[in-house]
């Protein structure tokens, strides 16, 4: 049994801290993701390229235009999940969890998949799958459930 196979689980308020940090994470890319569409569309309409005709600007083209509305919402979304799945799968660890100290394992301790952490994201309830750490014995978030993952605290750095 190695040094990482008994650390304790985490609680609900450093699950909490961290995903509040992973929020205001996300917001900022998010921000910026947008903002590359947003100037690739005006730099197209200075070059004649592109019309919002029938839109007031931009964002109202993005907003209510039937087809490019649900497109740019389907890519904003791709960007909140890629975040997460990206930082699960590479260090077990959102740049939030680091902060608390905690990381995300798979339940026999090895990084978890693609498919854990995309269920995870599915799952997730945006945060409110973490009320049932909790009532769970082994302090499981539902979406730790149903991806079989736990997140577990780290030691203190010596």
């Amino acid at each position: 049994m190695s040094a990482t196979d008994s650390l304790p689980p985490a609680g609900l308020f450093r699950r909490l801290g961290a995903l509040f940090y992973d929020g205001l994470i996300i917001v900022a890319v998010e921000m910026m993701a947008a903002g590359i569409v947003i100037a690739v569309l005006h730099a197209l309409m200075a070059m004649g390229l592109f019309d919002v005709a029938g839109y007031a600007d931009v964002s109202d083209f993005l907003t209510n235009h039937p087809v490019w509305s649900p497109v740019y919402t389907a890519y904003l979304a791709f960007v909140w999940i890629y975040f997460f799945v990206f930082f699960w799968t590479r260090a077990g660890q959102t740049l939030g969890m680091r902060a608390w100290k905690l990381h995300l394992r798979a339940n026999d301790g090895s990084p978890i998949t693609t498919t854990q952490a995309l269920i995870r994201v599915a799952t997730s309830g945006f945060g409110l799958a973490n009320l049932t750490v909790p009532i769970d014995p082994k302090k499981r978030g539902f979406h730790d459930i149903w991806a079989k993952t736990e997140v577990v605290v780290l030691p203190k750095a010596n």
